[in-house]
């Protein structure tokens, strides 16, 4: 089996059993994203446990590429400190932005590896960070603060 091949089941896994979909009892904020180019929808939900780590959930409707990366997301970040997660997540969006040129690292991306291909089709690109930029916008709305590398998002 080619990586190519590989990386295309993980994306079809994620699609069909997805992770970490389903709402919170109780979020903190939430961001309902839509790629109005071809209908994908996604929200997302966060909260922080007693210790800090997030809490999130997810419901969408679209392409597997928009929902697969929504349940790669939620597995990822999920339990991490913010800090953690917004590592991850600018990891994502660096490899979205390389035209497929990028190495990404596994260990950081785990399954996110897979849409390394993805990358290198500009129109699906948007699919595959629609989840990802909920997740951000989020956390804004629930006063989540990140700092990463000197920079503070909030």
């Amino acid at each position: 089996m080619n990586v190519e091949s590989m990386y295309q089941e993980i994306i079809l896994d994620h699609y069909k059993n997805p992770r970490g979909k389903g709402r919170l009892d109780s979020a903190a904020a939430e961001s309902h994203q839509v790629n109005p180019t071809c209908g994908d929808e996604v929200t997302v939900q966060v909260a922080t446990d007693d210790s800090g780590r997030l809490r999130v959930g997810y419901e969408g409707q679209g392409c597997s590429i928009s929902q697969a990366s929504a349940s790669v997301m939620a597995e990822m970040v999920e339990g991490l400190d913010p800090k953690a997660a917004e590592e991850i997540r600018a990891a994502f969006l660096e490899l979205m932005h390389s035209r497929g040129d990028a190495e990404p690292d596994e260990d950081i991306l785990g399954d996110g590896v897979a849409f390394a291909g993805v990358a290198k089709y500009p129109a699906r690109i948007k699919c595959a960070l629609l989840p990802w930029m909920a997740l951000q916008d989020a956390e804004v709305k629930a006063g989540i603060t990140v700092t990463v590398e000197g920079e503070t998002r909030s």
